[in-house]
């Protein structure tokens, strides 16, 4: 239900020009009201054109950080609501808020950003409604009344850092009573409440806290923090000493020559400076309005030594639910795995961005396509990417195009790369908006996404039925394609191997079929038809085009055969087995290593597990010269990189612009992990139905998974003894299990815990078979 707001948007007044190239100072708000006695409830609803930090009678309300959070503002501009009833007194009341630009004013975009997107003024709009034991009620708001000062906050960017002085500290000024004649009347904004909507997805909050785990001095003279981990968040320092002192905290992913290395920050300066106040029982700070990427920092400043136990790094991401788990015997296997989760923590920043250092941290659509089976099986991201398409579907506009942005939300930018302006239709990431919502359909049996999204769903696949023509394939010009593929140089990331014609004619026949799938759902019996005949028409096309007769391709390269078997675009058995035994070919032709970039990395092994040779995917998973993932780990990674050697093999780090340290596109391989290694995965929407696969190899010895089902929690583990193959599985309640080990036939098990057993196959490998009805050879105890 839509609330009807009466408060009034209060903003700061303009003191000279807000500077176009630095970030801005953060502004004090405040009024004050008074209460009766015998308050039974209070709830604040508060949003900004910027971010803020509200309080109450000099208490912090709630537990959010960078509240709103970022959205499609001109579409959907979310509010927070909170009970402050335990805040409130009898009689004066005071209630405040510190008022940054955030997303909405702030410096957004690569090449030196933009700034004012939204708009060029920052405000602050919040209803305080009060219910009485006498059941009187009484709404109280922002407005005429408020008055606002400069704080301690002498600049605030997300890409910049923050600057605080605690000399400018205005203690008090959220209690009733606090007299500064600092203080300005307040400027009253137009602002059309009509785009506010309630919060729909879990805020970013504070979820973990890392010490350092060493203090060096480097090659320069520099004290440099480790905190053994790449994360996402900033430091909160315990400090005593003099007034007007100033220490400076510079922050990075990795170190070169002993140094920081911010090279790969681009123009993100990624700065904090605190002033001390010179309190004599010393002071404590954490910025309120910035993060970083990273995993070092430089201290300067510092009064006296520097004890590691009074620098802490806050982790901050979108508080979601972890519902998903993984191991096995193999420890890099494990860490790999531990820094695909690290790394979708710190892109998971109210947004699913790229990455969550540099001057970008945008919500890429290519990026979180390939991850979203990952995230779903790691994190409850249900709301959180159900929100995420609102906005995307929001951005994809109203005009005949309907092509959805390459990021959403949709920001200009001037971009390092040569995309052409407007929405440029663009394969595998405008696909985003087909195959994120099947995603959450088949995780979490979500209809509603579906019926939400299937006007921008058929808006994208339409328009890439117009742009391709009667021909059916489509992708001249410029495309990302198979980007970051590891034989694109360093100044050119989209040179790939495979063509750009192949990618998007392949991507164009699977969203067509995934669409008629959801048509099928909602039970849009002629739209379903209309699809499914596009489908075929782009897969005969495609063949027609790519096809060099029996399985093999007219491109030869990993990420072709991967897209033609996992997109189903071959016509028989006899084809897929020959493309299949064609890709294995290909990838022991690079000696195991990885041939593939964002768009045929998380299909291969797929591709090659269906084929039978599961095998040669492990070679792929357990490779360590590079490109490879553990290639990353050798190096010391522990977040997923943006390409295959960010860092090459002699540490230096790599001299191309596309150099994150954090990028979880590459770590969908995750999702394969969870599937085929440890043998847990849906059958049916919403695990109703679980196939439980494992395809033991690369020398594992043991593999387990868990997951939170929508229906409860579903386990498998596996171990290796005496040449037997042990299989335990956990089946939630009023969900049936297809059990299908290796050599031996599927069984059917219900709800409860089952162990199975089977001889564990040689060699040959054989392909994963689909899964059908079942009839029962493989031996079992039921417990």
């Amino acid at each position: 239900m839509h609330h009807h707001w009466t408060a009034r948007v209060v903003s700061p007044r303009p003191t000279g020009t807000p500077s176009a190239t630095a970030a801005r100072p953060a502004a004090l708000l405040r009024g004050e009201f008074t209460a009766r006695a015998a308050v039974r409830s209070a709830r604040l609803l508060v949003t900004a054109l910027g971010v803020y930090e509200m309080q109450i009678n000099g208490a912090v309300v709630g537990d959010h950080v960078l509240a709103p959070g970022w959205t499609s503002y001109r579409h959907r501009h979310r509010y927070q609501s909170f009970d402050v009833t335990a805040l409130l007194r009898d009689g004066r009341n005071a209630w405040g808020a510190h008022l940054a630009d955030g997303w909405y004013r702030g410096l957004l975009g690569f090449n030196g950003g933009t700034r004012d997107i939204y708009g060029d003024r920052t405000g602050l709009l919040a209803e305080l409604r009060i219910e009485y034991a006498d059941g009187t009620c009484e709404t109280v708001t922002t407005g005429e009344d408020w008055s606002w000062a400069p704080g301690p906050v002498l600049a605030a960017g997300l890409y910049e850092g923050e600057e605080h002085d605690a000399r400018h500290e205005r203690t008090g000024f959220s209690e009733p009573g606090f007299d500064d004649p600092a203080w300005e009347p307040v400027d009253i904004l137009d602002f059309d409440t009509s785009v506010l909507f309630p919060a729909d997805s879990p805020p970013v909050r504070r979820t973990e806290y890392v010490t350092p785990v060493a203090v060096t001095t480097s090659p320069t003279g520099r004290t440099i923090l480790d905190f053994g981990q790449n994360l996402v968040g900033r430091l909160r320092i315990r400090v005593r000493g003099e007034a007007g002192r100033t220490i400076t905290l510079r922050h990075a992913e990795v170190l070169q020559d002993g140094d920081l290395c911010v090279r790969p920050l681009r123009h993100a300066t990624a700065t904090d400076r605190y002033t001390l106040s010179g309190a004599p029982d010393g002071e404590e700070w954490e910025p309120r309005f910035t993060f970083h990427g990273f995993r070092y920092a430089d201290v300067e400043g510092w009064p006296g030594d520097l004890d590691p136990a009074d620098v802490t790094a806050v982790v901050l991401h979108s508080d979601l639910r972890r519902t998903g788990t993984f191991s096995c015997s193999d420890a890099s296997l494990n860490r790999l795995h531990e820094n695909v989760v690290w790394g979708m923590r710190g892109n998971f920043v109210d947004v699913p961005t790229d990455c969550p250092q540099r001057d970008e941290r945008l919500g890429w659509t290519g990026d979180v396509q390939v991850f979203a089976p990952t995230a779903s099986f790691l994190y409850d991201v249900r709301d959180f990417l159900r929100s995420w398409l609102r906005d995307l579907a929001a951005d994809q506009g109203t005009d005949e195009r309907r092509v959805p942005p390459v990021f959403s939300p949709d920001i200009p930018v001037i971009t390092p790369v040569p995309i052409p302006p407007g929405n440029p239709p663009m394969a595998g990431w405008c696909d985003a908006a087909v195959i994120v919502p099947w995603v959450l359909y088949e995780r979490y049996a979500d209809t509603e996404v579906l019926r939400t999204q299937y006007p921008s769903m058929r808006a994208w696949v339409d328009a890439v039925d117009r742009i391709a023509g009667p021909g059916h394939v489509w992708g001249e010009g410029f495309q990302f394609g198979d980007w970051l593929d590891p034989t694109a140089p360093a100044d050119d990331p989209g040179r790939a191997m495979t063509s750009s014609a192949l990618v998007a004619t392949a991507y164009f026949a699977h969203s067509a079929r995934l669409l008629a799938r959801t048509a099928e759902v909602l039970d849009d019996k002629d739209s379903s038809a209309h699809y499914d005949a596009l489908a075929d028409a782009v897969r005969d096309a495609f063949r027609d085009r790519f096809h060099a007769g029996g399985g093999r391709l007219t491109e030869e390269t990993q990420t072709a055969y991967a897209l033609a078997l996992c997109f189903r675009l071959l016509q028989d058995d006899a084809e897929r087995a020959e493309a299949g035994h064609r890709l294995a070919a290909l990838v022991a032709g690079r000696g195991h290593r990885v041939g593939t970039g964002f768009l045929g990395t998380p299909l291969v092994c797929d591709a090659l597990t269906d084929t039978g040779h599961v095998d040669t995917a492990y070679r792929l998973l357990t490779q360590r010269e590079c490109p490879s993932w553990l290639y990353q780990v050798d190096m010391g990674a522990t977040t997923v990189w943006e390409r295959w050697d960010s860092m090459l093999p002699d540490g230096d780090v790599n001299p191309g612009e596309m150099t994150s340290f954090n990028h979880y596109a590459l770590g969908a391989v995750a999702d394969w992990m969870h599937r085929t290694v440890a043998g847990l995965a849906p059958a049916g929407p919403g695990y109703r139905r679980l196939l439980v696969r494992p395809r033991p190899g690369g020398g594992l010895t043991w593999a387990r998974a868990e997951h939170d089902t929508p229906y409860g929690r579903a386990e498998t583990s596996w171990r290796v003894e005496g040449g037997r193959l042990l299989v335990d599985v956990l089946v939630p309640p009023a969900v049936t299990a297809l059990v299908d080990l290796p050599g031996a036939e599927p069984v059917e098990a219900g709800p409860g815990r089952h162990a199975f057993h089977c001889p564990l196959p040689a060699a040959p490998e054989r392909p994963a078979r689909p899964t059908s009805s079942p009839s029962a050879h493989t031996s079992r105890e039921q417990r």
